[in-house]
């Protein structure tokens, strides 16, 4: 029986040969804004992969003191073409959004948002957070669904346990849990998995995915090859089974697989197309529908992208120049 064939049922630790070619992509450290530009550790897109599976984007922070960071304060902002994932360790964040949903985003459970032609949000860490440690993660959406009303999904995952292994799955399917969230991207993986001091486990992998592993805690090794602190290991399609081995204090990562998107896309700023003059029109019409600049005889008559938002909230972001080149597509 292949891999492919397997039912999520047996999708148990295994105990086959992991394929060995592990790239390893080093963080970049990003000032994320706010009073005093609380920073995150950014390993998606990177100079040289923009991505696992349709995963194109990979932001890690914390654990931050909230009195010295100042917290997450992103006030609101557009999204196009893309869902986010925000996937909380400690601490907790206001979620806002022109479709209608207000959420407080807390550990161990999952807050997928879905842009589709247009949306716009904001994430406040509450009042109450004095820690703030987790991941934000983007995943691009097929040509076939990208042009779709956005959406705002929550979802509980429980723990699944193996010896030396906790894991929380929150999209696709592993260890026998399946995570019954509509994507509108097919074939993704994304879960938490909590190693015990010393474990070293064998997932079975689909063929057909590619898979990344954020080093979140702890010392950690992916098919043998050492991974730092914040630091993402690329594993390519072709691969049955992912071999994690962590250190003597034990380890948290990140997983995340996918088949490959296999379409260009243009990512700038907060906005994917597939082209640069559709991000150009991206980045207009924010601007004109949120009153930053005056609206261009081109959009005229043409309905919201952004949607409304709630009164009383913090000013939105304005969208940054355009570069003085023309965009490059990313694949």
């Amino acid at each position: 029986m292949t891999n492919l064939e397997k039912r999520p049922e047996e999708e148990v630790l295994a105990s086959g040969e992991p394929c060995i070619g592990v790239e390893v992509l080093d963080p970049r450290e990003v000032p994320l804004g706010g009073p005093r530009a609380m920073t995150v550790y950014r390993t998606l897109p990177s100079k040289g992969r923009s991505f696992v599976g349709a995963w194109c984007f990979l932001d890690h922070y914390g654990p931050d003191d909230v009195a010295d960071t100042g917290g997450m304060e992103v006030p609101r902002h557009p999204h196009t073409g893309l869902a986010t994932v925000s996937w909380l360790f400690t601490g907790s964040i206001d979620h806002l959004d022109s479709g209608g949903n207000a959420a407080e985003v807390r550990p161990g459970e999952l807050n997928l948002m879905i842009a589709g032609r247009g949306i716009t949000h904001s994430e406040i860490s509450t009042p109450e957070t004095r820690t703030l440690h987790g991941v934000q993660l983007w995943y691009a959406m097929p040509e076939s669904t990208r042009f779709g009303d956005n959406a705002f999904i929550h979802y509980v995952p429980d723990a699944v346990t193996r010896p030396g292994l906790s894991a929380r799955v929150f999209v696709g399917e592993l260890l026998g849990s399946s995570a019954p969230v509509d994507t509108r991207t097919p074939d993704l993986l994304g879960a938490e998995l909590v190693l015990e001091p010393g474990a070293s486990i064998t997932l079975t992998v689909r063929t057909d995915f590619e898979h990344g592993v954020l080093a979140e805690t702890g010392t950690v090794s992916v098919n043998g090859t050492p991974l730092a602190h914040r630091a993402l290991a690329y594993v390519p399609t072709g691969s049955d089974t992912l071999q994690i081995t962590a250190g003597p204090e034990g380890a948290r990562v990140i997983l995340l697989g996918g088949v490959p998107l296999g379409e260009r896309i243009v990512m700038w700023w907060n906005f994917i197309g597939r082209s640069h003059e559709e991000v150009v029109e991206f980045r207009r019409r924010y601007q004109s529908e949120l009153g930053f600049e005056p609206v261009d005889p081109a959009d005229a008559g043409k309905p919201k992208l952004f949607g409304d938002f709630p009164a009383g909230q913090r000013d939105p972001l304005p969208a940054p120049p355009l570069p003085m080149v023309r965009l490059k597509a990313r694949e």
